[in-house]
């Protein structure tokens, strides 16, 4: 299975380069599944329910959300309503839709789960790891699927890096997102499980972690707010992780990282 994942879409930056990108992505990449964060579409606070919409069909089968995940009200309707946008498995229990699923892609089962960490966020969830074990646990690797995605949402690189051995070798995948920069560490880890500690956002790298940069810098200088953030909106960079996986086995054969438009060297699978 050819599986594409795109880091945080922030702002209407992010919105426009996968809309104007992601089509032929699907097609020169021959794309099989693509798997989008959507945490920051909407000026970096969370998903609204026509955004989610664009994004699906810009050509993406399954849209993450994360720690924002309802900061848009209409997501807590729109997430019973489509089955194809997960928010963390362990947040408050109370929360609509769910964390994890297996989807359909042309007769071959995914599952996309996503999760929370717990170190530096701004609030305390559940403990990540062990959902995470209960739904590999009950859908082996290569036998009810042929492939299993897992979207790690957190801050510590030390986290997700644990995080992705915790999965190693009943995952194909394990990627990080959150921190909106992408990090140079994709690889096949021993067992056979891809993984990069976090995957980048989709959106306007001229800026500080996809906000316009005049504020930030304002307050990081002199200690004091004047403005709200506003989400940069030059040309973005859409980044991700792309990973190629034997059905047989479910583990990863091929993984590259993706950088593609903007201003970041361009990267992606050969």
């Amino acid at each position: 299975m050819r599986i594409l994942f795109l880091g945080d879409v922030m702002g209407r930056a992010g919105r426009s380069a996968i809309t104007d990108r992601l089509p032929g992505l699907r097609t020169d990449w021959q794309l099989d599944a693509v798997i989008v964060n959507g945490e920051n579409a909407s000026s970096g606070r969370g998903l609204n329910a026509g955004q989610a919409k664009a994004l699906f069909e810009a050509g993406a089968d399954v849209v993450t959300l994360g720690d924002h995940a309802f900061d848009q009200k209409d997501m807590m309707q729109a997430i019973q309503a489509d089955a194809r946008i997960l928010r963390p498995i362990n947040y408050a229990k109370t929360a609509p839709g769910a964390g994890a699923r297996i989807f359909d892609i042309g007769g071959r089962k995914l599952l996309v789960a996503q999760v929370l960490g717990r170190v530096f966020m701004s609030r305390q969830y559940d403990d990540p790891f062990h959902p995470i074990d209960t739904i590999l646990k009950a859908h082996p690797l290569g036998r009810s699927v042929q492939a299993i995605l897992i979207d790690m949402h957190c801050e510590a690189t030390s986290e997700k890096m644990a995080m992705g051995h915790f999965c190693d070798g009943r995952a194909s995948v394990v990627v990080g997102t959150h921190t909106h920069v992408p990090t140079a560490d994709a690889t096949i880890l021993p067992g056979g499980t891809a993984y990069q500690t976090d995957a980048g956002m989709c959106g306007d790298y001229v800026s500080v972690i996809g906000m316009e940069k005049t504020e930030p810098l304002r307050r990081f200088v002199t200690g004091m707010t004047k403005d709200r953030f506003e989400p940069a909106a030059q040309e973005a960079t859409l980044c991700g992780l792309f990973v190629e996986t034997d059905d047989a086995t479910g583990l990863a054969t091929q993984v590259a990282q993706v950088r593609v438009g903007g201003r970041l060297s361009q990267s992606g699978p050969t």
